[in-house]
């Protein structure tokens, strides 16, 4: 599988991660891991916030870096794709910032999905669990779902662009249908002699892991893991960082 190289930022504004958060530590350790990763490859400080279960927030970690002297900070939400903790969670408590920090320049990027290089890092995960593009696997795209139609349509778009495959179709761990284990019933009961899902999940926890166990249960033969600390995972990060940074004054919130 082919991805872009990773390569340095172009900036140093600081890197404020916010990811979901957790009850499980496996989730914050896989976490750590990939920005590990981009710290490595960018040279980029980079701070890790979470928005539920696991602390620092995002505003105390901001506010550390308005206490010390930072003029200028990059917030990247670590979600696979758009909904309401990016559209409504993450802005709301970055306008907290902004009235406690006002001179703190703070600039806000896109989720990490969707991107191009989002395919190659679930087709990583795929061959680590053994399945490789084949037009006699069906493949199926979970995703932790939302109430937010929007975020689950850019899940169906996913699929249908997914190439390699002899189908491809979108499911979710909760808030839409059809579920994981519908699904792979449904390509089996249609003819597939071979069902993988490939888990859109960014980490190991709850909605992962009731996926692998229905999915497999309902005939799968392949399960791939969470996407975690994937290359392509790491220079979507710097990529997005490096983008709102070029966006200039446009970016900024406040």
């Amino acid at each position: 599988m082919r991805h872009q190289p990773l390569r340095p930022s172009v900036s140093t504004a600081p890197l404020v991660a916010v990811a979901h958060g957790s009850r499980d530590p496996r989730a914050a350790a896989t976490v750590e891991e990939l920005l590990g990763l981009v710290r490595r490859r960018s040279g980029l400080r980079v701070l890790t916030s979470y928005l539920d279960h696991a602390p620092p927030a995002p505003g105390q970690v901001l506010g550390a870096l308005a206490a010390e002297g930072t003029g200028e900070a990059v917030v990247l939400p670590l979600l696979l794709t758009s909904a309401y903790h990016s559209k409504t969670d993450i802005p709301g408590a970055l306008a907290d910032v902004h009235r406690a920090h006002p001179w703190l320049r703070v600039r806000y990027g896109a989720t990490l999905g969707p991107h191009p290089l989002m395919t190659a890092a679930l087709e990583r995960r795929l061959a680590e669990a053994g399945v490789t593009p084949d037009p006699g696997t069906a493949l199926v795209l979970a995703a932790a779902g939302s109430s937010d139609p929007s975020a689950n349509a850019t899940i169906n778009a996913m699929a249908r662009r997914w190439r390699g495959w002899g189908r491809v179709v979108p499911a979710y761990a909760s808030a839409a249908r059809p579920t994981p284990a519908e699904a792979v019933r449904a390509l089996r009961e249609d003819g597939a002699r071979r069902v993988a899902v490939a888990s859109y999940f960014l980490a190991p926890g709850h909605f992962a892991d009731k996926v692998r166990e229905e999915s497999l249960a309902a005939g799968a033969e392949a399960v791939s893991a969470a996407l975690g600390p994937a290359p392509e995972l790491a220079e979507i990060i710097i990529q997005r960082h490096d983008e709102i940074i070029t966006l200039g004054d446009q970016a900024a919130v406040g």
